[in-house]
């Protein structure tokens, strides 16, 4: 029989803790991998249109910031595996027991700051795109009727996540005790239902214009703002599913809940970054979506002399009228000859 040589004097939990920080520290890492080569995508489309899209500079600016706070979340949390085993191998109760101990470390302060930044801020983005997708039809004050629970809700957020943010890094106190818990399942169960909330008026919006984007547009150009995809990717609903994952674990003190912890987090920036580059590529919803309309391109038959027959132009409508009169349009405004 080989000799022992595991943990001594830990708890079962402790050690099921202990496994499964590490293999979130493993998710972080993977998703933040993700996050800059969709940040590069993003920055290169919002470079290149910044003098035809005012909104792409701000976006820019949004998503760099973004990322400063991600990349330091990422710092933290390497940091933190450190020390916890790697310099403090030998605290009395484990590598767990030294992690509930160290809340009010710089360290371990920043890592929850950071947190519920990303977290705050990436609500706002969804919120923007909803109000963006109600008001798509012209009506925007009813987009700002829409959206006034979910931003109350998501001012609640805000207030519940700052005190999670402080409880949880006071003397004494952790993650996972009961105050900073009652606040944490609080702060989670409140952004999520935002985010659900957010879901279900995106694709309600879209399921009611369906029929009036198959009208406007062409079939195929209209199933970029209708189609899965668009109602996935606009409504950030991949995030709300790790979320979802996230409390229920969290709520019920399962370790698994720092894996789904690392998923979240990198799926919530993850949903961030498709939204962007959707904006960016200029596949996302717009205000104008359903009022604008593609215009008709016209086949007309015009007598060339030099062969005594005729051949097709293809012209474009005039642009102050949406028509088109061939006895108005002169040669050099009609296209090449096919």
């Amino acid at each position: 029989m080989s000799p022992y040589y595991g943990p001594v004097g830990e708890k079962q939990s402790d050690i099921d803790y202990e496994r499964n920080f590490m293999a979130g520290d493993v998710v972080v890492g993977t998703g933040y991998g993700a996050q800059l080569m969709l940040y590069v995508s993003c920055a290169l489309f919002l470079w290149k249109r910044r003098k035809q899209t005012p909104q792409s500079m701000f976006l820019l600016a949004y998503m760099s910031f973004m990322l400063l706070i991600e990349s330091l979340f990422i710092a933290v949390q390497a940091r933190t595996v450190q020390m916890i085993y790697i310099e403090n191998r030998n605290y009395p109760g484990g590598p767990w027991a030294f992690f509930l101990a160290s809340q009010t470390a710089g360290i371990n302060v920043t890592f929850y700051a950071t947190l519920f930044l990303l977290t705050f801020l990436s609500d706002i983005l969804v919120l923007w795109r909803c109000w963006v997708i109600w008001a798509a039809s012209g009506q925007t004050t009813l987009a700002w009727i829409v959206i006034t629970f979910p931003g109350i809700c998501l001012l609640a957020s805000f207030v519940l996540g700052t005190l999670w943010t402080l409880q949880s890094s006071q003397p004494n106190l952790s993650l996972y005790s009961k105050l900073p818990m009652a606040y944490g399942i609080s702060y989670y169960a409140i952004s999520l239902s935002t985010n659900i909330i957010l879901t279900l008026l995106i694709i309600g919006r879209l399921a009611v214009h369906r029929r009036t984007l198959l009208k406007n547009l062409p079939e195929d150009l209209a199933g970029h703002y209708i189609s899965l995809a668009t109602i996935i990717v606009e409504s950030a609903a991949l995030y709300s599913v790790f979320a979802a994952l996230f409390l229920v674990t969290y709520a019920i003190n399962n370790p698994t809940n720092q894996i789904w912890l690392g998923v979240t987090s990198a799926c919530q920036q993850i949903a961030n970054l498709l939204i962007i580059y959707r904006v960016a590529e200029g596949s996302a919803w717009q205000m104008d979506t359903l009022t604008s309309k593609a215009p008709p391109i016209h086949f007309k038959s015009y007598p060339d002399p030099s062969t005594h027959g005729g051949s097709f132009h293809i012209v474009a409508p005039s642009t102050s009228t949406g028509s088109f009169d061939p006895e108005l349009t002169s040669k050099d405004e009609r296209s090449e000859v096919v």
